[in-house]
């Protein structure tokens, strides 16, 4: 395992691992021991995780924050200007934490699903550009069509859709590497 391999899996990897790492056999133990215990973190995979960089646009992969502190620490962790992909079937989410971050980082905010009215409520005015979509699969693609060569694109959901992190982060993976 790289380093860059190991950043890409996001700042809490390294913190999460090594707190469960009893500092004695940290000591002890040789490379392929100390990566072989970073491997082993696959609930880590969907935390700001780099899919694909396409024609100089970034995709990054962020299904595990699917509440509002999670999504909150990723976009504050970013660097540049983003355009979010966040889930939008749920009314009773408090969005207010994110919206200082959002003013500074995000320009154009792709909601997933049929109702986004509370998205909309909470970053109209906050968020240049706010989109509908009806599936993770349009955002992808109108997210890749209609931005600059040098975007972020990152899917942080922000609130729960019914499905799993693993289906979520994979439908994600799926979408771009269909680009």
């Amino acid at each position: 395992m790289t380093i860059e391999t190991l950043a890409q899996q996001g700042r809490t990897t390294v913190p999460n691992t090594l707190a469960e790492i009893n500092t004695k056999r940290l000591k002890h133990m040789r490379n392929a021991g100390l990566r072989s215990c970073f491997a082993r973190f696959e609930e880590m995979r969907y935390r700001k995780e780099y899919v694909a960089r396409i024609h100089g646009k970034t995709f990054i992969n962020d299904a595990s924050s699917n509440n509002v502190n999670a999504t909150w620490y990723t976009l504050e962790s970013m660097t540049g200007s983003l355009i979010w992909i966040a889930n939008g079937n749920d009314n009773t989410t408090d969005y207010s934490r994110l919206k200082a971050t959002a003013l500074r980082k995000v320009r154009v905010l792709y909601c997933v699903g049929s109702n986004n009215e509370n998205l909309h409520r909470s970053f109209d005015g906050i968020i240049p550009t706010i989109v509908d979509v009806n599936s993770l699969g349009e955002a992808v693609s109108k997210a890749f069509y209609n931005s600059l060569e040098t975007a972020t694109i990152i899917y942080s959901p922000a609130s729960d859709n019914g499905r799993s992190i693993q289906e979520n982060g994979n439908h994600f993976r799926l979408e771009v590497n269909e680009l």
